[in-house]
């Protein structure tokens, strides 16, 4: 999502095994911190490990939360903290970077603790990664986000065991059995459900309605399997670090179908040697192109939905064509 930038990150050599205090697996069971004065400086000093905080520097400008650097004597620490929000948003972040971590595969900041300010809103403190220069060689990470969404499966269906967000709108994943359904009902119909009630855009609600209901001949031939998905890849969650290794950031995580992870290709700047690399590890699915727009529209509409009618005309143009190419 476009509007949220996460910046930052502490270097780590290579993957470190999950604190035991945590569990990623179940619903609502992300270690939650109690309320202190100070929770997030409690926090590192006694599990972080350090004896004294030696600085804290503001990183980046996201619109959504406040991001800061904290330095440390046991290296440093990236917070995020929203004074208005409570901690379920962090939560869902929380899961998902820890989903993604297990995969082994593509590196993604380590979290460790998430809560709620005693003034209001939450935090969540995590692995400082130092970035490098550039967004690193595009051919390693098509192969590395490949193999995360080959390594990342769910025997649940389709869905997360958190609802979470996308940039702030809601994100709901309720596990469904079926892709065409959940996608249909999850992501498209949630997001023309909101143009209806925040614009009374009853167009765009009517005919979005038309294609969700003709979507499976899209789908003719191809076996959709439950995969890891980032959820909102575009170029400002995209980085790589000091080693030139890539880095993916501020997630909006769920087991979809993997296609669906470059539904923000209209600003993330994949070029031919990302998608070579990619297929070769995961290979193209038939239709992949006819599907193409279809997982850009729910990300239209939300972007719609987030910053207003800019957005609306690209929306509606996908839509239109599909009720074309469909004939209904």
């Amino acid at each position: 999502m476009m509007a949220t930038t996460h910046v930052g990150f502490l270097s780590f050599g290579s993957f470190l095994p999950l604190p035991s205090r945590i569990s990623f697996s179940k619903r609502r069971t992300f270690a939650m911190a109690a309320l202190s004065d100070d929770p997030i400086r409690e926090w590192i000093l006694s599990e972080g490990k350090a004896t004294h905080i030696t600085k804290i520097c503001p990183v980046g400008g996201g619109c959504i939360n406040l991001a800061s650097r904290y330095g440390t004597d046991a290296g440093s620490f990236f917070v995020k903290t929203n004074r208005s929000i409570g901690p379920s948003m962090f939560e869902g972040e929380a899961l998902g970077l820890g989903a993604m971590y297990e995969t082994r595969t593509i590196r993604v900041p380590r979290p460790f603790k998430v809560g709620a300010l005693p003034t209001g809103g939450s935090y969540i403190i995590m692995e400082f990664i130092e970035f490098g220069s550039s967004r690193g060689n595009q051919s390693v990470f098509g192969k590395k986000l490949a193999e995360m969404h080959k390594a990342g499966k769910s025997g649940k269906g389709f869905g997360f065991d958190v609802d979470n967000t996308i940039g702030s709108t809601p994100q709901i994943n309720k596990w469904t059995s079926n892709w065409i359904e959940f996608y249909a009902e999850h992501r498209l119909g949630y997001q023309l459900k909101l143009a209806l009630d925040q614009y009374g855009d009853s167009t765009i609600y009517q005919r979005g309605h038309r294609l969700m209901k003709n979507l499976a001949p899209l789908f003719e031939g191809v076996n959709v399997e439950p995969c890891l998905l980032h959820g909102d890849l575009w170029s400002g969650n995209i980085s790589s670090d000091k080693n030139g290794e890539p880095v993916i950031l501020d997630p909006a995580c769920y087991y979809g179908h993997n296609e669906a992870e470059f539904g923000m290709s209209w600003c993330a700047g994949f070029g031919g040697s990302f998608y070579n690399s990619y297929f070769e590890v995961m290979p193209k699915q038939p239709g992949f192109e006819k599907r193409r727009d279809l997982y850009m529209l729910y990300h239209y509409l939300n972007h719609y939905n987030l910053f207003g009618s800019g957005y609306r005309s690209s929306a509606l143009s996908i839509i239109d064509d599909y009720l074309r190419m469909l004939k209904v």
